[in-house]
């Protein structure tokens, strides 16, 4: 692959020989002239877009060479746009896209083993690895909540870990949800699935799972139906059944203290980079996020496909009007139609609440020159790199195909990385542009920040600067620098979310269906 750059001394840039508009790289006042030849009619904000020529009312306005809305009214050259004058539907009110199914998908090359990166990583005895030792204490239902965080807090305020280098900690992992709910069906599948995935992620090296009693999620029928026993490293409990809330909290206690040394026995040994499950998260995304972070994160899960390993896109409502791409590299038909299932599915469920795809970016997106879902979706789907697409899950499945693959969850982030997370992630990557403050317990987040502005700013929660793409580091050379990252962090150093201690709250299972 060719080394793509930008001339550090370019204030615009046009991303594709198609596009009839370019990004503004610097603040643009009204009456400057750009390198393409086009005077600035209003002032153009950094990281926004302005137009090269005339564009006709309803016709196609191209980024990436791709659609990413259609002119509400005749948007003169120079001229600066954004809602006032772009909007979703076509003069007809609708975007269609050729799926072409598997057309795209070239086999990337394959690094021989023995070759391959590695890392240093904890070998479960099931045979899957963990970046990180953490003990979970997880709840059925939200009453059963301020009972896991009163055992935590017992065993992280006693001193006893300090008996246990190995182990990073023990976090509570609490949801609001539970009961109140269907005792079958999308939200309680999602639920099941959420909590046996974290159960069961290598990055735990014991869990316990605390419930009421009485709610709808039963502790019992999940053991049952994915024939859990426990042992010395997953325990259940209830309140009723313990005797209420000071004899549970004693007797967890010292059940944790049991399991302990269990985790503690856990070391660090040199593994194949292909134990890898890198999650792909963007938050607080603007108009560099597609031009820096998540191009350069892309090459970098290129790399980790290569070496073996699996990288998640998630975010459904991020690939909407991006899908077509995803569909061309598609392993075979099936896993295509797969994915077109799910953004269908999106389309229902958005209308039943009342909603549309087209309201996801937020406040702080448009504000940073993101003016239609189309165009965040292209912007979002670059983290996924250029490899086959291998395969399609729907939320807190377990990912068990490797190469790139693809976890249908919401756009709100702390939703999105939990089903990853529940699915095996062991390691996550966060783009931002905005500012995202983030932290994904048991799995460490790197946070990746899209322009140097941000970063400076907030030096103290990104990790990497991908900013400085536009001032001529090759996307390339960031996707390098984030892989190795990636190797680092694997083997036990720390990210800045780490160290500020994010990742206690970020547990934030999908609620799908009614509230009863």
């Amino acid at each position: 692959m060719s080394e793509t750059m930008i001339r550090p001394e370019t204030k615009t840039l046009v991303l594709h020989p198609d596009d009839n508009i370019a990004v503004a790289l610097a603040n643009l006042d009204a009456g400057t002239s750009t390198p393409q030849g086009t005077i600035t009619a209003k002032r153009v904000p950094k990281g926004h877009k302005f137009t090269l020529r005339l564009v006709h009312s309803g016709e196609a306005i191209i980024k990436f060479g791709q659609i990413i809305g259609f002119a509400k009214q005749d948007i003169a050259a120079g001229d600066w746009v954004h809602e006032h004058n772009c909007g979703m539907g076509g003069a007809d009110g609708t975007l269609k896209h050729d799926y072409a199914f598997s057309e795209g998908a070239i086999a990337p090359e394959m690094i021989p083993l023995g070759q391959r990166a590695t890392f240093e990583g904890y070998r479960r005895p099931n045979g899957s690895v963990g970046t990180r030792n953490y003990v979970g204490i997880l709840t059925s239902v939200n009453c059963s909540a301020t009972v896991a965080k009163f055992i935590a807090e017992g065993i992280n305020r006693s001193g006893i870990l300090d008996d246990y280098p190995e182990i990073d900690g023990v976090v509570p992992f609490v949801h609001g949800t539970g009961c109140g709910m269907e005792s079958r069906g999308e939200g309680f599948d999602i639920l099941k699935r959420t909590q046996w995935g974290y159960s069961s992620n290598p990055n735990l090296g014991a869990a316990m799972l605390v419930g009421l009693g009485c709610e709808v999620f039963q502790i019992g029928r999940m053991k049952e139906m994915y024939g859990i026993k426990e042992s010395d490293h997953f325990q259940t409990m209830t309140i009723q059944e313990s005797g209420g809330t000071k004899k549970i909290i004693e007797w967890g206690i010292e059940r944790m203290k049991e399991m302990l040394p269990v985790a503690g026995r856990a070391r660090r040994e040199t593994v194949d980079a292909s134990e890898l499950t890198l999650a792909l998260q963007c938050g607080g995304s603007d108009g560099y996020s597609g031009i820096t972070a998540n191009p350069a994160l892309g090459y970098a899960a290129d790399i980790l496909v290569r070496n073996g390993g699996t990288a998640i896109l998630s975010e459904t409502p991020e690939i909407y009007g991006a899908e077509h791409l995803l569909t061309r590299r598609a392993v075979n038909r099936e896993v295509g139609e797969k994915l077109i299932s799910r953004i269908h599915w999106w389309e229902d469920y958005t209308k039943r609440n009342h909603g549309e795809m087209n309201n996801n970016p937020s406040p702080g997106n448009k504000l940073g020159g993101l003016t239609t879902i189309l165009e965040k979706s292209l912007g979002a789907t670059a983290k996924g790199g250029t490899t086959p697409l291998t395969a399609v899950y729907e939320y807190a499945e377990k990912v068990k195909e490797k190469g790139f693959v693809f976890m249908d969850t919401p756009g709100f982030d702390p939703v999105s990385a939990t089903g990853q997370v529940a699915g095996g992630a062991n390691i996550l990557c966060f783009t931002t542009g905005r500012g995202s403050a983030y932290g994904c317990k048991p799995v460490p987040s790197i946070k990746l920040a899209t322009n140097s502005d941000m970063y400076n700013r907030m030096q103290g929660d990104m990790d990497i600067n991908c900013g400085d793409i536009v001032e001529g580091v090759s996307i390339e050379d960031k996707g390098r620098q984030i892989f190795d990252l990636i190797l680092k962090v694997a083997s036990g150093e720390h990210t800045k979310s780490e160290d500020l201690g994010y990742g206690d709250n970020e547990f934030v299972p999908w609620q799908v269906g009614a509230v009863m």
